[in-house]
């Protein structure tokens, strides 16, 4: 059984949520989205991203006759098939909107979708909203940011080149940005004491990951709580754009 807590918040800056989440204990399913785009393109993009995501794992969960639109790969499991068949539809919904209404060209959305099974967890990252793993007092990052810096110091950059040039927040990918964007599956073991954490930037930009570990190790009464502490810590430094946080532990 699987306890979960999630909470979304505009920010201090943006009049706006462009973030959308699913925390859906029952299908084991949990995702967020940042939106991008101007025109409530951003809006509209996270939400198709999250309702797309949903209807398909839960029709592949219970329809055996349905189609797997891009295929199933046999080197991963079904539930990585499910994430990554479900992420690269969302990405062909977006584009396919944007075609037919001229006021959201352009428009796309990060997502980081994840489904927990008995040990084991399974996600999908598209852009720079994030996976976390909290294990015996140390927080881990699963999920690789799809951004510029991110890319520059897999390249070898230090953190201080990078830390002020003019391309630091761009994203190199994104749903619906690029005719069929590439992503794959990918599978982490866990323990029964982890905690998981997805979050868009709005969360990890302002409070870095040790401003996030120091709010996961201080005492809580339960998930509900310390989700809105992150939420709160964000805002109180700034929040400076929408911020979503879901929180994902397996009850032993």
């Amino acid at each position: 059984m699987l306890s979960s807590a999630a909470k979304s918040h505009p920010g201090r800056v943006r009049a706006t949520n462009e973030d959308a989440v699913i925390a859906d204990d029952g299908l084991a399913l949990f995702a967020v989205a940042d939106g991008l785009g101007g025109h409530q393109g951003g809006e509209v993009a996270s939400r198709i991203t999250i309702d797309t995501i949903t209807a398909f794992v839960n029709s592949s969960r219970h329809d055996s006759t349905i189609t797997w639109p891009y295929g199933f790969d046999p080197d991963i499991s079904f539930e990585g098939n499910q994430l990554q068949n479900a992420v690269l539809l969302a990405d062909r919904q977006i584009r396919h909107r944007a075609e037919r209404e001229p006021e959201h060209a352009g428009m796309g959305s990060t997502v980081i979708a994840v489904m927990v099974g008995e040990g084991r967890a399974w996600f999908v990252a598209v852009g720079d909203s994030r996976l976390y793993r909290w294990r015996q007092d140390t927080l881990t990052q699963l999920s690789e940011d799809d951004t510029w810096v991110a890319a520059m110091a897999r390249a070898g950059a230090t953190a201080g080149s990078v830390r002020h040039h003019k391309m630091r927040h761009m994203l190199t990918r994104a749903l619906g940005s690029v005719a069929g964007v590439e992503t794959r599956a990918h599978d982490v073991p866990l323990d029964a004491a982890d905690l998981l954490l997805l979050c868009s930037d709005g969360l990890h930009v302002p409070l870095g990951d040790d401003g996030i570990a120091r709010l996961l190790g201080a005492p809580s009464a339960d998930l509900e709580a310390t989700a809105s502490a992150l939420i709160d810590a964000a805002n109180a430094a700034g929040g400076p754009d929408n911020v979503t946080v879901v929180l994902v532990r397996r009850l032993i």
